[in-house]
């Protein structure tokens, strides 16, 4: 499988914001299928950013180090976000 650099977060949950440890990183919206176009934000020099797509504001922290707060935001690009295995169509 490959494994993505940059971070894939969403807010599948509805959360007021959502706290990341990168300032750069990928929003996908919700979860597939009902995901908006996966884009790149780039914070910057700010400690924050709202996705263009689905208004989510991402707050930097430092201290989570690349993951997510809450944690199930964090997404897998290529996993199932269930249950972590991989989509049927790639274990066919």
């Amino acid at each position: 499988m490959t494994t993505h650099s940059t971070p894939h977060f969403h807010n599948q949950l509805g959360v007021p914001y959502v706290r990341v440890g990168a300032k750069e990183f990928m929003c996908i919206g919700a979860l597939p299928p009902f995901d908006h176009p996966h884009i790149f934000i780039d914070m910057g020099d700010h400690n924050d950013a709202i996705c263009p797509y689905c208004s989510t504001r991402y707050v930097y922290d430092a201290l989570l180090d690349g993951r997510c707060e809450p944690p199930e935001c964090a997404f897998e690009p290529g996993l199932d976000s269930e249950s972590g295995a991989k989509p049927a169509i790639e274990r066919a």
